[in-house]
């Protein structure tokens, strides 16, 4: 309700509002259900409230960042503080000779023991004598104070004397004293201004210098580290990190040996050196730790220092009781290392004898050169890792040697080794199983080559190269010859493989050699007398253990060697080798090498070098030594007195498709044409008369009688 009062202000008229009593007011419409009061809501008392808040700036990223910043800072103080009271109590005592024996002992190196036993005595004896003299100190410094005092005040006198004279006034005789005076005088007033200050410096200077010893060290825990230094970047390493993931590898004496020797289990470790990309460090275990059980923790191992586990090698040193560990920088062995000598020097040579094959650098950084000279190669690995380019790069070293021959057949057929026409003797390209005859009786035909150069000893000759690339092609063929004698296949009945196994056995002597890539190893596709026969046996990436024994041998994955540790795509061209062809360490049993990629155009330009050094070589597609064309074209045509030379073409193919494969109608008429049989002109259609060929036939063999 309102009342309406006339009372002008301004010139307006106020209304006035009374209150209605709550009692008058319906606060229900007509047709509906009471509205139901909700209930309170308790608000949270300021405790919960308090603490909920608490948590949120807790979780907050701020909060984290600056905590981090606080445990960094803070770890390196304190790191720091206890680097440099260790180092300092190491100095002035014989804690770090005690350890030393302790931990020479727990390794059961007690002659070592000994050694460190004899030093701290050494020590000792030193720290006594010093500790002597220093009680009869104070007694030299007493005397020579007097001395020094009596001979200033005469220097003094006399000089001022001297000045005296001069100058003719007495006074002078004291001049320089009383210059000795006031100098010391300001010396004491800036020393008591300049200490005031270095109070106050002086202990920030100090803790400043402690953080930087914890920085430069890493104390502070990994997690609050800056995110570049953290471990997933890799961890740079120190005795500490590898005493460490030795002792957390799970095997229970080691751990126990590390507690026994306190805290310089890096007794244990021998410098650590800078090895290329990496570094190497040999650890010598203690007693009843086997290397074995080391090695087959390498995944562990290496996540322990930080690393994935293509990052860290284990090998075998001559040392008992020990593993060389190289641990590559995080993320350097997947940059490339550059490219190869043939490639960026024009003025490369070659010796088969003396010279040694630019193939790439080894874990340590340094040029891995491989001797060629009377040993045969076996490359293995799975397909597309860069086998090819590997087994290529040493032909192409080889082909600027002018004295090498080369026969060569590429069971892949898609040009790999196309730029080796015009330096190989033999070339043959394709995967079917005539390209695997012509390969097997090219490599029958070396056989051959052999024997007749071992039946004339004393002789000198050009060495003999015989590359068959994608070898498990020959291995696995099915081909059969007119007396059903396989070709392939992993049995001493497989031709290919008998061709094989004889330059393996007799070959070195007479600079025969055989140079063998395959793919995916097994005893089928690589028989084991095959492979046993290399004297370098190098692979890409594997699939399994058991194929890497069969690619480099059961003594070589003992010592540590690991290619199906590779990672399939990532580590292409890289090469875990064994066998004398490459300098090893004393007792080290493989090599890995990171060889240079060299491409196809690069390869062609290196190849166009090489035959400018060498006479120019007419290369065939295969091997033709126990074939007569004159005889085949007679025997094609069988009862036929004429035949189109087309057919003549096709089934010559037939009869010898290595030998006669390639053939064109310019081939026929060429061989035929010195024999007065060239083809002609009959009907509109070039054909072969079988009258005129006899008759060559014919004269040949008179010609020969006499």
């Amino acid at each position: 309700m309102s009342e309406t009062i006339r009372r002008p202000v301004n010139g307006h008229t106020l209304t006035k509002l009374t209150p209605i009593p709550p009692e008058a007011l319906d606060t229900e419409a007509p047709g509906q259900a009471p509205v139901e009061e909700r209930p309170a809501v308790p608000r949270p008392r300021l405790h919960v409230r308090t603490v909920r808040r608490a948590v949120e700036l807790a979780r907050h990223d701020r909060t984290a960042a600056v905590g981090r910043l606080a445990v960094r800072h803070g770890g390196y103080l304190a790191g720091g503080t206890r680097i440099v009271t260790r180092r300092a109590w190491d100095g002035r005592s014989a804690a770090r000779y005690e350890r030393m024996i302790r931990a020479a002992e727990a390794a059961g190196n007690l002659d070592e023991a000994k050694e460190w036993e004899e030093r701290g005595q050494q020590f000792r004896a030193q720290r006594h004598r010093r500790r002597m003299e220093l009680l009869t100190s104070p007694q030299h410094i007493a005397r020579s104070a007097v001395s020094g005092v009596a001979v200033g005040a005469g220097v003094l006198l006399g000089t001022g004397a001297a000045l005296a004279v001069a100058n003719g006034d007495v006074a002078d005789v004291l001049a320089p004293t009383m210059a000795l005076i006031t100098a010391i005088r300001w010396a004491v007033i800036i020393g008591t201004v300049v200490w005031g200050v270095a109070s106050m410096l002086l202990p920030w200077a100090i803790l400043g210098a402690l953080w930087s010893v914890g920085r430069h060290s890493r104390t502070a825990p990994d997690w609050a580290l800056p995110a570049h230094q953290r471990s997933s970047d890799g961890t740079a390493i120190t005795p500490s990190i590898v005493v460490t993931a030795m002792r957390d590898l799970g095997v229970a004496p080691l751990k126990k040996a590390i507690k026994d020797m306190g805290d310089v289990g890096a007794q244990m470790l021998s410098p650590i050196v800078i090895a290329g990309c990496g570094v190497e460090v040999d650890v010598h275990l203690p007693s009843g730790v086997s290397t074995e059980e080391i090695q087959n923790r390498r995944r562990k191992l290496a996540e322990n220092l930080n690393r994935h586990e293509h990052e860290v090698f284990i090998t075998i040193p001559p040392s008992p009781r020990t593993v060389r560990l190289w641990i590559a920088e995080s993320g350097a062995l997947d940059e490339p290392i550059g490219p190869s000598p043939l490639v960026t020097d024009a003025e490369t040579t070659a010796n088969y004898k003396t010279g040694r094959a630019p193939w790439g650098q080894d874990l340590r950084g340094d040029a891995a050169m491989v001797s060629l000279y009377q040993r045969m190669m076996l490359i293995t690995g799975l397909s597309n890792q860069g086998k090819t380019a590997s087994l290529r790069a040493l032909a192409l070293w080889l082909a600027f040697d002018a004295r090498v021959r080369f026969v060569i057949a590429d069971l892949k057929g898609i040009g790999d080794w196309g730029m080796f026409a015009g330096i190989a003797d033999v070339l043959i390209e394709g995967p079917t199983d005539e390209h695997v005859i012509a390969a097997t009786e090219m490599v029958e035909a070396a056989v051959r080559e052999m024997n007749r150069r071992l039946t004339n000893p004393g002789g000198t000759w050009d060495p003999l190269v015989v590359i068959v690339d994608e070898a498990q092609v020959a291995y696995g063929s099915a081909a059969v010859d007119g007396d059903k004698i396989p070709y392939g296949g992993s049995k001493n009945t497989s031709r290919y493989f008998r061709a094989i196994k004889a330059i393996h056995d007799q070959g070195r002597a007479v600079d025969v050699t055989t140079w063998e890539g395959t793919q995916d190893p097994t005893n089928e596709n690589l028989p084991k007398r095959s492979r046993e026969g290399n004297h370098i046996r190098a692979s890409l990436v594997l699939g399994t253990e058991a194929q890497a024994r069969m690619a480099v041998g059961e003594a070589a994955v003992d010592g540590g060697a690991a290619p199906h540790k590779l990672r399939q795509g990532l580590d292409k061209g890289t090469l875990v080798i064994a066998g004398d062809g490459l300098k090893l360490a004393a007792g080290q049993s493989s090599i890995t090498v990171r060889t240079h990629y060299i491409d196809g155009d690069a390869a062609q330009e290196i190849a166009d070098r090489a035959k400018e050094r060498r006479a120019g070589v007419a290369t065939r597609a295969a091997e033709q030594p126990d074939v007569d064309p004159l005889a085949d074209i007679v025997a094609v045509l069988g009862n036929e007195p004429r035949m189109r030379t087309q057919e003549v073409l096709q089934l010559l193919a037939e009869r010898n498709r290595a030998a006669y494969g390639a053939w064109t109608f310019s081939d026929l008429r060429e061989f035929l044409a010195p024999w007065e049989a060239e083809p002609y002109k009959t009907d509109g259609k070039m054909q072969v008369s079988a009258e005129r060929v006899i008759a060559a036939l014919v004269r040949r063999a008179n010609d020969g009688e006499a």
